[in-house]
């Protein structure tokens, strides 16, 4: 397949400018050449007259399965959250539940621009089903634990999904260990998982780290160290990191990490929501680490709107820094999109530019968003919302075209979620 897209502007990243009215010609998979008044054959033309390109986003830390728990258990603070609210109901889902529910939050997240995600649950093998019908790049990453005494179980089962999924679809789905977070996996779990990631697994891991005060403090109790150093002492962080949250990260691990290959991934909504705190994210980049950004799950988000975590993680800094000039709007688009990518391990992702992968978003700016178009940057963080996006190309294909989600009956979906919901509260 090729497709040409005339006259559009686009998003260029890495000069941080707009750049209008050009051509781009996708083959295959790939972006094969930007230019002025291409003259080239392609299986289709599109006018992009009056559209904006942005690299799709990368959404590099959610939990799919969960959009049952959309506004079921609000107000809460994380662990009575998780521990007498989400569990209990966890424990009730099946693979096929899941498979539903984590379709449904692919869809939104097309919807809102995304084409690569990184998923944290179980029955990932379903989750990796769903990614591959409806044509998004997916990270499945089993959420493990040990606290159950079946962490032996469990690997085994990611060793399953790592030999059936990682590289499947032409190299779209990745598989990477989670362990879950400190406070649900034991230090010789931990260890081992470090030394399978390094040997067996592309040296991959994805945990969440330094969520809360209460797991900071805690850990300073247990291991002496805050979490960040703990799993520095083991051997953790000999991998590539992908650290959900770091809202709490210090200054001292802030040194730690920040010639190593850790990626912290920003969660301005379920931060807000749940009352963690502000993570530290103009330090980080003032100190050269790469930060990701993530919706986390629908249960704490409480939605998959990439476009509304973009714009919530370009204020909210300023306002806690007192700094306007924090976190500006280009950083938030390199971490929705290029520092995302690198997070999750993808090479030639996350750029419009010639010999990259065709990951790609259309924005329509005859919209009130846009209106008047000043600053385009900005509008993309600070005036922009998901109804705004008319297209989304993921690995060269059109997974939305003109708002219709191309490879998957979405009101089907929304039937089957609503029906398996009121199934699984009566079990």
């Amino acid at each position: 397949m090729s497709l040409l897209i005339k006259n559009i502007s686009y998003l260029d990243i890495e000069n941080e400018k707009i750049v209008d009215d050009v051509d781009i010609f996708i083959k295959k998979n790939k972006i094969k050449k930007i230019g002025e008044n291409l003259d080239l054959d392609a299986d289709e033309v599109i006018d992009g007259k009056n559209k904006l390109l942005t690299p799709g986003f990368v959404n590099a830390h959610t939990h799919l399965g969960m959009s049952y728990f959309r506004n079921y258990a609000d107000d809460l603070n994380l662990m009575d959250w998780l521990v007498n609210e989400i569990w209990p109901l966890e424990e009730k889902l099946n693979a096929e539940d899941i498979y539903y529910s984590s379709m449904l939050s692919i869809i939104e997240n097309i919807r809102s621009g995304v084409t690569t995600f990184c998923d944290m649950y179980y029955e990932m093998n379903r989750v990796g089903d769903a990614a591959i019908e409806s044509g998004i790049r997916g990270v499945l990453t089993r959420g493990m634990t040990d606290v159950d005494k079946k962490g032996e179980e469990k690997l085994e089962e990611f060793d399953e999904l790592y030999k059936n999924y990682h590289n499947k679809s032409d190299g779209r789905i990745k598989v990477v260990p989670a362990p879950h977070a400190i406070y649900t996996c034991s230090t010789e779990f931990l260890k081992e998982i470090a030394k399978r990631a390094k040997e067996n697994y592309d040296g991959l891991i994805h945990i969440h780290l330094s969520e809360t005060l209460t797991e900071v403090e805690n850990s300073k109790k247990e291991y002496g160290m805050t979490p960040i150093e703990y799993v520095n002492s083991i051997g953790l962080l000999e991998n590539q990191i992908i650290a959900a949250h770091c809202v709490h990260i210090t200054d001292e691990e802030i040194e730690i990490v920040k010639n190593k290959k850790f990626y912290p991934v920003y969660n301005p909504s379920s931060n807000l929501k749940l009352a963690s705190g502000f993570t530290p994210v103009d330090k980080m980049l003032k100190n050269k680490i790469i930060v990701a950004l993530g919706t986390d799950g629908d249960s704490s988000n409480n939605n998959q709107d990439f476009v509304e975590e973009m714009h919530i993680g370009g204020i909210v800094n300023k306002a806690v820094t007192m700094n306007e000039k924090a976190v500006p709007a280009i950083e938030i688009l390199k971490m929705a999109t290029v520092n995302g990518a690198k997070a999750l391990g993808f090479e030639n992702l996350g750029l419009i530019k010639e010999g990259y992968i065709a990951d790609l978003t259309t924005f329509n700016l005859n919209s009130n968003s846009f209106t008047p178009k000043n600053n385009l940057i900005s509008a993309l963080v600070y005036s922009a919302n998901s109804s705004d996006i008319e297209s989304v190309i993921c690995d060269g294909k059109f997974i939305m075209k003109d708002r219709e989600i191309v490879n998957v009956d979405e009101e089907e979906i929304r039937k089957i979620v609503n029906e398996r919901w009121e199934d699984i509260k009566k079990r």
